[in-house]
Parts: C-alpha cells; sequence; structure tokens
C-alpha cells in the first residue's frame, strides 16, 4: 500500500493498534471517488479505514515523477498521516461502545478545521465525534494512547 511510504513510526504503530482491534486499513476505494476533497474514511460495518492516497496527492499537485519535491511529499504525506489519525479516533470511539471518548477537557480543535468539520459532520452526521477526531488528529501520540486505553 503506498500510503504507507508517507508515514512515521507512529502512524505505522497506529496501523497495528487499529489492527489489533479488528481492522483493516485499504486504500483508493470507491468512497475516494465522492470528492477529490476526501482523504480517510471509516466504513464502521465492514471495520476498514480507507485512505485515499491519489486524492491526498492531488491536492498538492505530487506525483512519484517529482519525489525529488520534498515540500509537496511533506504536505502530501501530512494530509494522509492526519486522516490515518482521525479515523483512528473513531475507530477508538468504537471500541468505546460509539460514544465519544473521555480526552482533557481543555484540548481545543483549531478554529481553521471548521470547513472540513461541517464537511465530516455532513457525512456522518455526528458532530461531537468528529469534533474529537479533529482535535486529536495533530496529537499522534494521545492517539495513540486512547486506542491503547479503548481498543486493547
Amino acid at each position: 500500500m503506498e500510503f504507507l511510504e508517507y508515514m512515521d513510526k507512529i502512524e505505522v504503530e497506529i496501523i497495528k493498534i487499529v489492527e489489533k482491534a479488528g481492522y483493516k486499513t485499504e486504500e483508493n476505494t470507491q468512497l475516494c471517488l465522492l470528492s477529490d476533497d476526501n482523504v480517510g474514511f471509516l466504513d464502521k460495518r465492514n471495520k476498514v479505514i480507507i485512505l485515499c492516497t491519489n486524492n491526498a496527492k492531488k491536492r498538492e499537485n505530487y506525483t512519484l515523477l517529482r519525489k525529488k519535491d520534498i515540500d509537496k511529499f511533506e504536505r502530501t504525506a501530512l494530509h494522509l498521516k492526519k486522516a490515518l489519525r482521525h479515523e483512528a479516533v473513531h475507530v477508538a470511539q468504537e471500541c468505546n461502545d460509539g460514544k465519544i471518548i473521555k480526552i482533557d477537557e481543555k484540548l481545543k480543535m483549531n478554529m481553521s478545521k471548521m470547513n472540513a468539520l461541517n464537511g465530516s459532520i455532513e457525512i456522518s452526521g455526528e458532530e461531537e465525534k468528529e469534533r474529537q477526531a479533529y482535535i486529536l488528529e495533530d496529537k499522534p501520540r494521545l492517539v495513540r494512547e486512547e486506542l491503547e486505553k479503548y481498543c486493547l
């Protein structure tokens, strides 16, 4: 899977925990064709995290032919890492009987994510779960800890 090329050690650890919890990861499925804006999904029913690597690359106009363009590679990687972490938060929520997980109340969402939040709410219909996922997607160690707490 190509998305693994963009992941750091902590994201690989997150994937392993997600797999131990009974979830799979897939890449560039039909869901990714809904919109170029989507970089990740959680298919709860089938227990699959879907990463849309092609959409992340399109966002940054990144191709493997230009792999020397480190800046575009890093931005593409960031989209994919955040998408993985975001969907992994939803896995932790599912491991918590489908409820939001307990996190520090001082943690707040960056307001620059409001458009993304609203788009996610349109898809899932679950505002608090999405807000929590957007808060934690920038905190990989915390995502790993929450997965360990709720899923293992």
